[in-house]
């Protein structure tokens, strides 16, 4: 595993960067105030080869690596990890599961739209009763025919409204618990399926989450992914690459507070000097720095695993954990560098504390990741 940037990678890099500072980075705090998700954004990443990035050639990818990916994702997540989750939610969470567990007529239909045409996917899985414990949730699938009936509702779906396709996690058999857990592909605008208001957050309010209801939606025995029973394996393996996302998030929206704190503490002079010349200042921007560093390793290395077709689901879960605690340490720490200023809406620190929050619980809570750990080095 190389520590050095490719000059493909390096490539990805300055394009995304330059796309970032033209497109995202004039309107983030606008966005942010007035809880506007901009498609235009998305479209734009997509245009530029991020959102498929990583996948298969064959439906319309880009053939790149997953490390190439969280490269390029970084970029966006320094300034605006709303915009970021909206893509990666589509990359990870809904094209790559279709992709790995889809049929080749699955993949046509539900898989080659994403790759070839700035669409947005979403993921099902979270009920306002089944977040960590997704044996419990409600919405469930009956067998009609060829068909399967679905009725239920999801909760914090990114995209959700903004979506062209989901995909849905049902109960087909609610004795079984976990292994009762059955996946659908679907179009988002399937009759039957109705969106809740946008949800009012702390955070990360240029991406959008509503709720999303099933009423007597009617799906064919073909849009079921994998086979019945397997649902709870598949959300949990795509979970997987999901977390390499996330703590793509933390890493950026990390190294973003810390450039925004040195530049500020460099301008920003008191005492007859600039406040960067304090030892203090200076031993906590030094602590920062390590850990923007050691995130960045552990997101690497987990990529690396997943390119290479290594186990990767211990280095995800540590991955995710690190990095969102690192992002919302050195935001925060951040925030204490501007003083008072950090605390007022005009300077962005703030604004990535409040994104940061976020990081730390979805995609399994830190908590959960802690389990995950656990449960890997024990066996």
């Amino acid at each position: 595993m190389g520590f050095v940037l490719s000059d493909e990678q390096k490539a990805v890099q300055k394009v995304v960067r330059e796309f970032v500072e033209k497109n995202i980075v004039p309107t983030v705090k606008e966005r942010d105030e007035k809880c506007i998700f901009d498609r235009k954004l998305t479209d734009g990443l997509y245009e530029i080869g991020v959102q498929g990035l990583f996948h298969d050639k064959k439906y319309g990818g880009g053939g790149g690596l997953v490390q190439t990916y969280a490269v390029a994702l970084e970029e966006v997540c320094r300034h605006d990890i709303g915009i970021a989750a909206a893509t990666s939610v589509t990359s990870c969470l809904y094209a790559w599961p279709t992709w790995f567990y889809g049929t080749e007529e699955q993949r046509e239909r539900f898989l080659r739209p994403i790759l070839n045409g700035p669409k947005l996917g979403s993921f099902g899985l979270t009920e306002p009763n089944a977040g960590s414990d997704a044996a419990m949730q409600q919405t469930v699938a009956v067998k009609d025919g060829n068909n399967y009936i679905i009725n239920g509702s999801k909760k914090f779906i990114t995209n959700a409204g903004e979506n062209d396709f989901i995909l849905v996690f049902t109960m087909t058999d609610q004795s079984k618990g976990t292994k009762g857990i059955t996946a659908f592909l679907m179009e988002g605008n399937t009759p039957g399926i109705t969106y809740g208001r946008p949800e009012l957050k702390m955070g990360i309010n240029t991406s959008m989450q509503r709720e999303v209801y099933f009423n007597d939606v009617k799906v064919g025995k073909n849009q079921l992914l994998g086979e019945e029973g397997i649902g709870f394996r598949i959300a949990m393996k795509t979970l997987d690459l999901g977390r390499i996302s996330v703590a793509t998030q933390g890493v950026g929206l990390a190294q973003g507070a810390l450039d925004h704190a040195i530049k500020y503490t460099k301008e920003r002079v008191q005492f007859g000097r600039p406040i960067a010349s304090n030892q203090a200042l200076q031993f906590m921007m030094a602590d920062m720095q390590n850990l923007v560093d050691t995130s960045r390793m552990l997101l690497w290395r987990a990529a690396y695993n997943m390119d290479h077709g290594l186990p990767y689901a211990l280095e995800a879960s540590q991955a995710k954990l690190f990095a969102t605690d690192a992002g919302m340490k050195v935001a925060t720490d951040a925030v204490q560098l501007f003083g008072g200023y950090g605390f007022i809406k005009d300077f962005p620190v703030e604004r990535l504390m409040r994104d940061a929050k976020i990081a730390q619980i979805y995609e399994g809570t830190n908590q959960i990741q802690r389990m995950v750990i656990a449960s890997q080095i024990l066996r």
